[in-house]
């Protein structure tokens, strides 16, 4: 396509109208090209200088400097031809999931037949102003309205980086808070309520909660984990005697048949266990549980190879990879139900983890090195959670500093 250029049209008479004829970019088929358009400015008895000042307004976005030719694709062909094709083999396959699902529910049925270069902030703005409901009608959160931003600017991100926008027009564009506040602290387990959930799994589900919750692996990770990331070695104690040391290698996820490397590169790391779990997990091997299939009953091993590669939490019929949503919803839920728990999911056993390790005094760089986090503010902020008990001994304290 020949590069775009200044355009000058003068206005004419034709009819009872005066019009301009100018070409614009479009996109065909995925493929730039430039059509010929006519514009009408308004009646013939209109004055010249009328009509020449209405065709420079018209023309003011075509002639604009960041107005990049690729910027003539609609966002439906974008996402469908470029960006989507691009980024799906760089993303986990929940996240996919999560971003189609917005694309198809929110974003396309909005905005799939505009031009990228007709999303204004101001447009944008007024979408996110006024987005109160969910398709089904349903009120949306805040989160999950800042969830839609953040695919969406994403992907209007992607078009900037490539050279097919000027600039991610999301970038000033927030999205309101609600007028009330709430609490913000997240559920977590209490020792009393993980020993009560626990007797109500089934295995080899409750010994995956129990790993879970003492070591905050994410669900991903857990599935993921092979006997030869199970490590036990030696090393010597403060008094210079020898002792045994246990750890879990994560370095490889598995979400829902996707493999994958950690989250990050600070996710790609070995943690210290107790004892209780290196045993807990090799408990796994001489386990052998009941299944109905009709009226009759089967038994499987839950561990059908412990060689070295193979997984440590395998699937009681086939051995093979476990999905994390059938497990939660066949197992862990219905037995949080049971007294009351409705909140209780897997990243509600990571959570638990961050603040039992909190209420056992663990040093905050050490919180983040087992939890692996990039930052210690993510553990701090959004894992460990506010202990009402905890406060209240400190304000207790309080007293003691009083001066007689």
């Amino acid at each position: 396509m020949a590069k775009r250029r200044y355009q000058d049209p003068e206005p004419f008479r034709e009819g009872k109208f005066w019009w301009i004829l100018y070409r614009e970019d479009v996109f065909v088929n995925g493929k730039p090209d430039r059509k010929r358009k006519r514009c009408k400015l308004g009646p013939s008895d209109m004055l010249e200088a009328e009509a020449k000042r209405l065709a420079a307004e018209k023309l003011r976005p075509l002639n604009a400097p960041d107005n990049l030719a690729t910027s003539a694709i609609s966002f439906e062909e974008f996402v469908e031809t470029i960006y989507m094709p691009q980024v799906t083999p760089l993303i986990a396959k929940s996240t996919y999931d999560r971003t189609r699902g917005v694309l198809d529910n929110y974003l396309l049925p909005a905005f799939g037949k505009e031009r990228l270069r007709d999303l204004s902030s101001l447009k944008l703005q007024s979408y996110f102003s006024t987005l109160e409901t969910s398709t089904g009608g349903k009120p949306l959160t805040f989160e999950s309205r800042d969830k839609i931003r953040d695919v969406f600017s994403s992907a209007l991100g992607y078009a900037h980086e490539h050279d097919m926008l000027q600039k991610n027009p999301l970038e000033i564009v927030k999205v309101p808070r609600p007028k009330r506040g709430r609490k913000r602290s997240k559920p977590y387990l209490t020792t009393a309520q993980f020993e009560t959930l626990i007797a109500l799994i089934p295995e080899p589900y409750a010994t995956m909660v129990f790993v879970a919750i003492f070591t905050g692996l994410r669900v991903s990770e857990l599935i993921g984990l092979k006997w030869n990331d199970v490590i036990r070695t030696e090393g010597l104690n403060e008094n210079g005697e020898t002792e045994d040391r246990y750890a879990l290698s994560i370095d490889e996820r598995c979400c829902r048949g996707d493999w994958g490397e950690p989250k990050s590169d600070a996710s790609n790391a070995t943690i210290g266990i107790n004892r209780c779990v290196f045993e807990r997990i090799h408990r796994l091997k001489i386990l052998t549980v009941e299944v109905r299939a009709g009226h009759a009953v089967r038994k499987y091993k839950v561990v059908k190879s412990d060689a070295p590669d193979a997984l440590v939490f395998q699937s009681v019929r086939t051995g093979q990879v476990m999905r994390d949503n059938n497990i939660l919803v066949r197992f862990i839920k219905p037995a949080a139900r049971k007294f009351g728990l409705d909140w209780v999911n897997w990243r509600c056993l990571r959570t638990s983890h961050a603040t039992w390790l909190k209420k056992a005094g663990a040093d905050v760089k050490d919180a983040q090195a087992q939890m692996r986090h990039s930052r210690a503010s993510t553990t701090l902020d959004l894992y460990q959670q506010f202990i009402p008990e905890s406060q209240h001994r400190v304000v207790d304290k309080l007293s003691t500093l009083r001066v007689n």
